[in-house]
């Protein structure tokens, strides 16, 4: 039998929906990329890394489909990573974050990921929102991606 690597992505769960986020725990993590793009290698590397420690120390939530892997680019040479956890962990670099989030299902290609920031401005726009700022939670791996033959990303909005 194969091991789940990527839970099976609900779109329905997520598209459209609003979240009001109280203190959402994570520990965060960031990378040099250049202008948004960052190195498969390292990104690999950090992923991995926070991940295992995560794992290590209990932190990560059962419930796989409820886990967030967001991206965030403050720069164009700098992403940061965010993984969800229940606690804090110690050693790492834990951070809370609140807001009212709108979220939206995409899927596509990473380049396509500025075509969707644009489609996604109108979107709130048609609704008399406007985003402050962007995190990305990637669905699946590349692997996965290709196993269930869509390359999903949930790109949520900060308003």
């Amino acid at each position: 039998m194969e091991e789940e690597c990527c839970p099976k992505f609900d779109p329905k769960k997520w598209d459209e929906k609003t979240f009001h986020w109280k203190e959402k725990k994570f520990i965060r993590d960031s990378m040099t990329t250049l202008f948004h793009i960052p190195l498969s290698s390292v990104l690999t590397k950090k992923i991995t890394r926070i991940c295992s420690v995560a794992e290590k120390e209990k932190k990560v939530s059962a419930k796989k489909d409820e886990v967030l892997l967001l991206f965030r680019d403050p720069s164009a040479f700098k992403s940061e990573i965010y993984l969800s956890v229940i606690d804090e962990i110690p050693g790492e670099e834990n951070v809370k974050i609140s807001g009212t989030f709108i979220a939206k299902v995409y899927s596509g290609p990473y380049k396509a990921v500025p075509k969707f920031i644009k489609e996604f401005n109108e979107y709130l726009a048609n609704n008399g929102k406007k985003a402050k700022d962007y995190y990305i939670h990637y669905a699946y791996c590349p692997k996965c991606a290709k196993k269930y033959g869509d390359n999903y990303m949930i790109i949520f909005a900060e308003i």
